[in-house]
């Protein structure tokens, strides 16, 4: 449904309140008290089955008295009764309804009570279009209407900043933070059980409200990644979203069967697609209170640099280390600018960014200052900092700033350090519609939160290169696969995992596949020493936890020494595995290569990721990993590996030249191709992948295979729809055999050049109809 019927939760003109009270204490109470103190000018009805008034309002004891039909209802009776009440309400054709009421379940079978309830509660609603918000929600507010239909707190102050929870207690918090710092909300929203409208449906609500400028979100989770992550990259184009995810730590993880499965957890696979869609992330309530203060302020830098402004030269190293270690930049400021400053500043300031003003800075002298900075075109925005001292009141400074800041285009963060001297100051900043923070890192936070969605917008905006045509043999691949599950196999052997690989394009070692000792020192002779030989079993997953793989081996007898040693090895490790054989390659010499793993798994929310690092044994004692939502192109493949430590490897050091990066990034594609064609496919291993100058190459792989879900759609499963491969066709034209294909983000240079090229009558007929 998405945002249908949502335009009455976003502009409702009359709000019933169903279970509507005056009991002290009773959410009843505190939804009624808040609904008529807010000020709201649409019509207010009441609804209780005892009837009455309350403030001189009657109370309807049915919905069935009504003198009017609500645009908007909120429900807080008790459970039993909420699925007749929706029923009701949409029959008489109100289309939202926000309900506060939690579910009638607990104890051990509560969580399937709640469900069955739930979906009672859609039954009723859907086939009149009823919009539910909730249940288990501590309700809605939008101040610029005077509507907060919640148990929230009340007085609140109009903004421009949408704030939305699965959480009450943080919303409610927030809210309380916003109303002590001055700042005000666009919407407060209380996502609570989200039987029906979700996050994905609110996101697209208020990308299109002109009212609100940023939003912040507390996430638990999500149900519907792919309707979500679509409305995330729809408004992060358009406005800043500041998200906080809650659970990084889970107490347990479900044990996989592949290094990817077992190293991607779900805190950094919520990391990944936050990224994806353009969002920023947070940590921790403080972090989201410090967004909030600098986008409900509408702080919008020119650039990226940053000036620090202080009373306090070591107050302003503090800041300037931790814009380093927020990955900021320091603005170099122009000679002009310094020579401005050194006709007002004393002789003993810094002479540089920070710019330290000295302890004795009043007033006037911070606000010759920041006009210096203001007229820097260098400066993205001015960190104003101040410690009180008893040389110079901080209040003072405060003025001083907030009316100097007035007349500048250049954005100026307060941060006024200390207890009540500079408590004054931030109030003096707050009122004068700044954003005014007590610690040096709050105020840094705070303005890379901005310069952080920034990047984001830019990430988003750029054109991938063409991977060089690989024509993938999808047959092949699924002729194994097939094979394998035919044999009621899980795990592909390391063979046809690589025969996979190199169907699409991705450059693996050659193997031989041998029985015994002696079939492996005849293979070693062919190939040529040295050589690695790995036990070949469909029931051992890791080689190297049985002793199943030694490398370098120089002569014949050294081969079938190792082949008898392995076996004894699994014999004693793995006495339930049957061994296939034994596999013998080349040892690869490539001695500036590096090690890397790529890889990928499912997420039960997300669908398929894709897993780039640092690769070898020791893989998962490492962690050093990005993860990526596939699709991928080549752009995005290579922001997951700068990701990581061991890009740095790549990149090349002392007399180590750099590696192919666009090579590990090109494996990558193809992976994220090979996955989106093969639905099979659950999880998979290339570990090591070599990468060096000379390129990529795929010494190991694992791949574990299951049955797909019956009647499944191959995209079905990803949270950004993969690149539609079946729609693409061949058809002849005259002599020529054409390939159509549908536009790939990649063609936008094709494309452009297309138009360029069109007649003027050409463009009226394509862009403008006849």
């Amino acid at each position: 449904m998405s945002t249908r019927n949502l335009d009455k939760l976003m502009a409702p003109k009359s709000v019933v309140a169903i279970g509507a009270s005056t009991r002290p204490g009773s959410v009843g109470a505190a939804v009624t008290r808040n609904l008529l103190a807010g000020g709201f000018q649409g019509e207010i009805s009441l609804v209780n089955v005892k009837g009455g008034e309350i403030d001189g309002r009657p109370v309807y004891r049915s919905l069935a008295e009504l003198p009017e039909v609500p645009d908007l209802a909120v429900v807080m009776t008790p459970a039993e009764t909420i699925p007749r009440l929706i029923l009701e309400l949409g029959e008489r054709g109100t289309r939202v309804a926000v309900v506060i009421s939690a579910g009638p379940g607990n104890g051990a079978d509560g969580a399937e009570v709640n469900a069955r309830w739930r979906r009672r509660i859609l039954r009723a609603a859907r086939p009149h279009l009823l919009r539910v918000v909730g249940p288990n929600t501590i309700g809605y507010a939008m101040p610029k209407l005077g509507l907060n239909a919640s148990f929230g707190p009340g007085n609140l102050k109009a903004g421009r900043v949408a704030a939305v929870a699965q959480s009450g207690a943080v919303l409610a918090g927030l809210a309380d933070w916003g109303s002590a710092q001055g700042i005000g909300f666009s919407h407060l929203i209380s996502m609570g059980d989200m039987s029906d409208v979700d996050f994905g449906d609110v996101l697209d609500m208020l990308a299109r409200d002109s009212e609100t400028r940023a939003i912040l979100m507390y996430i638990e989770g999500l149900t519907h990644a792919r309707k979500f992550m679509s409305a995330a990259r729809g408004v992060a184009r358009i406005k800043p979203v500041i998200v906080l995810k809650a659970g990084r730590h889970a107490a347990a993880a479900k044990a996989a069967a592949s290094h990817t499965g077992s190293m991607a957890g779900s805190a950094a696979v919520y990391d990944a697609a936050f990224a994806r869609a353009g969002l920023v992330r947070v940590t921790g309530l403080g972090e989201l209170f410090d967004a909030a203060e600098t986008l409900g302020y509408g702080i919008s830098p020119r650039t990226e640099r940053l000036a620090i402004l202080t009373n306090g030269g070591g107050v302003g190293i503090i800041a300037t280390d931790l814009l380093m270690d927020e990955g900021g930049e320091l603005a170099t400021l122009l000679p002009k600018t310094l020579g401005q400053l050194d006709k007002h500043m004393p002789r003993a300031w810094s002479r540089g960014n920070p710019v330290d003003i000295v302890g004795d800075a009043d007033g006037p002298r911070y606000a010759a200052a920041l006009d210096a900075l203001a007229d820097d075109r260098g400066v993205g925005a001015v960190l104003a900092m101040n410690v009180p001292t008893a040389l110079t009141s901080s209040e003072d400074a405060a003025r001083a700033i907030a009316g100097a800041a007035g007349a500048k285009v250049v954005p100026v963060i307060g941060c006024w350090i200390g207890g009540p001297a500079a408590a004054a100051g931030r109030e003096v900043l707050h009122a004068a519609g700044m954003p005014a923070y007590d610690t040096p890192l709050r105020a840094v936070r705070g303005f890379m939160h901005i310069v952080q969605y920034r990047r984001g917008q830019r990430a988003l905006q750029r054109t991938p290169p063409s991977v060089p045509e690989a024509r993938a043999d999808t047959h092949l691949v699924r002729a194994i696969v097939q094979g394998a599950l035919a044999d009621k196999r899980s795990i592909l052997t390391e063979p046809e995992a690589k025969r996979v690989l190199a169907a699409y394009g991705i450059p693996v070692v050659p193997t031989e596949i041998v029985l015994d000792a002696a079939e492996a020192a005849a293979a070693a002779v062919r190939i040529g020493f040295p050589v690695a030989v790995k036990i070949l079993s469909r029931q051992i997953t890791h080689k190297s936890d049985v002793g199943g793989v030694v490398l370098d081996l120089g002569s014949e007898q050294a081969v079938a020494d190792a082949v008898r040693t392995m076996t004894g090895n699994a014999l004693v490790k793995a006495p339930k595995a049957r061994i296939d054989g034994f596999v013998v390659q080349p040892m690869i010499k490539r001695p500036h290569a590096v090690e890397l793993i790529l890889g990928a798994a499912e997420d039960q929310v997300f669908g398929p990721i894709l897993l780039v690092g640092h690769g070898g044994v020791a893989a998962e004692v490492v962690d050093d990993k990005a993860l990526a939502l596939p699709p991928l192109d080549l752009v995005l493949a290579e922001d997951a590996l700068s990701r990581t430590r061991v890009d740095r490897l790549l990149r090349g050091y002392r007399d180590r030249p750099p590696a192919a990066r666009g090579a590990v990034a090109e494996v990558m594609v193809r992976l994220s191709q090979l996955i989106a064609d093969v639905d099979e496919i659950a999880e998979l291993d290339i570990n090591p992948l070599l990468a060096d100058a000379d390129g990529v190459l795929a010494l190991d792989a694992r791949i574990v295979v299951r049955k797909p879900e019956a009647g499944q759609e191959r995209a079905a499963r990803f949270a950004i729809r993969p690149y539609p491969v079946e729609l693409e066709t061949e058809v002849r034209h005259g002599e020529e055999k054409l390939r159509i294909r549908p536009i790939r983000p990649q063609d936008e240079a094709l494309l452009d050049g297309f138009v360029r090229r069109l007649s003027r009558e050409d463009v009226r007929m394509r862009f403008f109809g006849p």
